[in-house]
């Protein structure tokens, strides 16, 4: 029997496996679709149908599916030294990666440390600025400021920080270390300017580390975009003034581009190049490797690690690790994966498509229900609501908007669902006759559906 055949696998589906997001109420009477294989921009269902991966996985198969090089490389490693241990030994895989990645981080951030993923990666930078102020007998400066409508993984401390209160329910995730500020969503300005909406969430920073008191907060996390909260693009200037806070308190800014590194914004990590602010840390994770094996990781400025390295390091140890750190298949995946991507000029290819990506997002802006388009690089989404002059959806328009991704995949094209959103974040090897083929796909879908809702055309907006 094929290791394909869709029988066993659901059976081992419904039996066996616990899915990340599971509906406890369904636990093991729900099928996810199975995919059987992957070329390009595009996978395969079980069934036959090639449906366009418009997440790119999950935000990571930058290059796409099927690349020879980085499956040599993977190859190659594994049979010639497949594990080392961190603690002990060093591998060239391990070495070589953080020398290049050194190479392509902003500004002094030439120390990096890997993990085994996003997750793990925010979990280390965290636990870093707990080492940081400890080192330095400041034991009272652990807080962390991050932003509702963020998210920043899955482990304890991470999950802790993240503010997509979805994700609360049920889990002991509260920690008094933990601030929310209020999402820098452009959509929540109100009747305010865009000027007006940004001194505001500046203001509201500053009140925070007044009220409570910069001598105890460690750390600012933020993603440059908010991904899973809804590909939310804070307003123009928001990290360089944020940063520039941090920099007056001491305070640790922390960059968390597990989703936008790596060619995804158009720029190698998006920080600087992007949004203009060179950060203390980055995380990255997802597009270092594609997506063909599992690595994460962090970037630290110099300036931060002289505070507590050599004569000022006290006899302190970093002891933070992973099985899997510097594990020399990944890492000898990645490498692989740079080189592919810097030969094909896939970060320059990806920036010269993302204009033409907006405006193909942007002409479903006369469909019903579609409430707003928003992109950047090759990063969007499509906010569809039964009422377009809401900021934000309901319940109803949620069901709405999974009924949209439901049809697009009948129709040959995976969406990722969130919300009252349709995100799209595709290979960035997708060529401009791809995204009119998933965009027309997502006119025909979002059509259909909001005729079944009764929803009527009106005048196209401009684009």
């Amino acid at each position: 029997m094929s290791e394909n055949s869709a029988a066993p696998i659901k059976k081992a589906l419904s039996r066996n496996v616990m899915l990340p997001a599971q509906d406890m109420a369904l636990l093991g009477q729900t099928s996810q679709p199975i995919l059987t294989h992957a070329d390009g921009i595009y996978v395969y269902a079980d069934d036959g149908r090639r449906l366009i991966d418009g997440p790119a996985g999950m935000w990571c198969a930058q290059v796409g599916y099927g690349r020879r090089e980085i499956v040599d490389a993977i190859a190659h490693q594994a049979m010639v030294l497949p594990y080392a241990s961190p603690w002990y030994m060093a591998t060239s895989p391990a070495a070589r990666l953080a020398a290049r990645i050194a190479e392509l981080t902003p500004g002094d951030l030439n120390r990096i440390f890997f993990t085994t993923g996003g997750s793990t990666a925010v979990d280390s930078a965290l636990r870093f600025s707990e080492f940081y102020n400890n080192v330095q007998g400041r034991p009272q400066k652990k807080r962390i400021i991050v932003r509702y409508d963020g998210y920043h993984g899955s482990t304890a401390l991470a999950a802790a920080c993240t503010g997509r209160t979805g994700n609360w329910p049920n889990f002991d995730i509260a920690d008094e270390r933990i601030s929310f500020l209020s999402s820098p969503n452009p959509r929540h300005a109100g009747n305010r300017t865009q000027e007006a909406f940004l001194d505001d969430l500046v203001q509201e920073f500053e009140d925070r580390i007044e009220a409570l008191g910069p001598d105890t907060i460690a750390a600012f996390l933020a993603e440059p975009v908010l991904a899973s909260g809804g590909v939310i693009i804070p307003p123009k200037g928001y990290h360089a003034r944020f940063k520039a806070i941090c920099e007056a308190h001491d305070i640790l800014y922390i960059s968390d581009e597990v989703v936008t590194a790596f060619g995804r914004c158009g720029e190698w990590f998006a920080s600087e190049s992007v949004f203009d602010v060179v950060p203390d840390i980055i995380t990255f994770a997802k597009g270092v490797t594609s997506g063909y094996v599992p690595l994460g990781g962090m970037a630290i400025s110099e300036k931060v690690l002289e505070r507590v390295s050599g004569d000022k390091a006290g006899g302190s140890y970093f002891t933070n690790g992973y099985t899997y750190t510097n594990q020399p298949v990944a890492c000898a995946a990645a490498l692989a994966n740079i080189e592919l991507m810097e030969r094909e000029d896939v970060v320059v290819r990806a920036r010269a498509m993302a204009p033409y990506f907006a405006q193909a997002l942007a002409s479903l802006r006369d469909l019903p229900g579609v409430a707003e388009t928003r992109s950047v690089g090759l990063m969007g989404c499509v906010q569809c609501l039964l009422d377009p002059t809401r900021a934000d959806g309901n319940a109803d328009d949620k069901a709405f908007t999974l009924e949209i991704d439901n049809r697009c995949f009948e129709l040959g094209l995976i969406v990722r669902p969130l919300g009252d959103l349709c995100v799209l974040s595709p290979p960035l090897i997708i060529t401009r006759e791809q995204i009119d083929d998933m965009v027309a796909i997502m006119r025909r879908a979002i059509s259909e559906v909001g005729a079944a809702h009764g929803l009527h055309a009106r005048v196209p907006a401009a684009v």
